[in-house]
């Protein structure tokens, strides 16, 4: 391991960390999604450079980056990227889950964001599930539809719970955590 000294204080070197990234295989079909990107943080100065970096032996040269604002604190102007500099841009009507890369040996990349803190199975099913060739999913379709797996497999568990301890009462409908609509379950489905 290498050690720095900067300004009296000697720090380790951290060799960076992979970059955790799927793309669809190479076919005719054409989807929503191009693959899916699982970065480590919020840091979207940080995050860029080593998707861009990863990307450009797939792509070629990634010029432009667009991303929503509501999943990024801070959306920088410029990275730096080895070699040169990507622009980054954001629009609020751009899929929240989803960034774009444009090169222009490819044209347009999309890929689905997972966000930083999920589970790692969860991560892999959806990485799995954006880089289906021909796919129709979108990236909000995806991430609705792990969040709402995901919860329907709370609410089994906790009905059950309920139904022994509130003497057979049903729980109130929950909050869909993306939508925000209403859920019922439906009459039967207990226990599956």
């Amino acid at each position: 391991m290498t050690t720095t000294v900067e300004r009296g204080v000697a720090r380790a070197l951290v060799r960076p960390l992979p970059t955790r990234f799927s793309l669809t295989p190479k076919t005719t079909l054409a989807g929503q999604l191009d693959g899916a990107w699982w970065p480590y943080s919020r840091d979207l100065a940080a995050e860029l450079p080593p998707l861009v970096d990863a990307m450009e032996s797939h792509t070629g040269r990634i010029t432009r980056v667009m991303v929503n604002p509501t999943r990024w604190p801070v959306v920088p102007h410029k990275v730096p990227v080895t070699g040169h500099t990507t622009h980054v841009g954001w629009f609020t009507e751009q899929d929240p889950d989803k960034v774009i890369l444009l090169s222009y040996t490819v044209g347009r990349c999309d890929l689905l964001v997972i966000p930083p803190d999920t589970e790692p199975a969860t991560a892999a099913r959806l990485m799995t599930a954006a880089t289906v060739p021909g796919s129709v999913l979108t990236a909000g379709v995806l991430m609705s539809d792990e969040a709402a797996t995901g919860r329907r497999t709370e609410d089994v568990r906790s009905s059950e719970d309920a139904w022994e301890t509130d003497g057979g009462a049903a729980p109130p409908p929950v909050r869909h955590p993306v939508v925000g609509a209403r859920m019922i379950p439906l009459p039967g489905r207990m226990g599956r």
